[in-house]
C-alpha cells in the first residue's frame, strides 16, 4: 500500500501537467470496478431476494448449506404477513422435512423438479 502511494507521488512530480491525468486515470479505473463488478452484484442481489420472497408453496429451493427440496409451508415472522428473512419455511427433501429461514435460501428453482 505505502509503495503505490509513493509511486503515485513520484508520478505526479516526474510528469508536468500530470494532476489531471492522473485523476481522470484513477476515476476511469473507479468506473470500469463499477460497471463491471460492483453493478452487476449489486442487480442479481436484488433479483435473489426478490425471489427469496416471493416464494411459494410447490417451489424447488436450495439452502445455503446445499440441501435440495420442496417448500411444503411458510410460516411468516413478519407484520401483516409481510415477507421478512426471518420466517420459517418447512422443506421436504427426500423422506425428511426440515424447517428453515427464509434467509438461509440460497437458490429458488421453478416449480416441480425435472423429471
Amino acid at each position: 500500500m505505502t509503495a503505490s502511494v509513493i509511486a503515485s507521488f513520484a508520478l505526479l512530480q516526474a510528469a508536468p501537467g500530470g494532476v489531471p491525468q492522473m485523476i481522470f486515470m484513477y476515476a476511469a479505473i473507479f468506473a470500469i470496478f463499477y460497471f463491471v463488478l460492483i453493478r452487476p452484484q449489486q442487480k442479481q442481489r436484488k433479483q435473489h431476494e426478490e425471489r427469496v420472497k416471493t416464494l411459494k408453496k410447490g417451489d424447488e429451493i436450495v439452502t445455503s448449506g446445499g440441501i435440495v427440496g420442496e417448500v411444503v409451508h411458510i410460516a411468516s415472522q413478519g407484520k401483516d404477513g409481510a415477507a421478512t428473512l426471518a420466517d420459517r419455511i418447512t422443506i421436504k427433501s427426500g423422506e425428511s422435512k426440515l424447517i428453515v429461514e427464509r434467509g438461509r435460501i440460497a437458490a429458488v428453482g421453478g416449480g416441480a423438479p425435472a423429471a
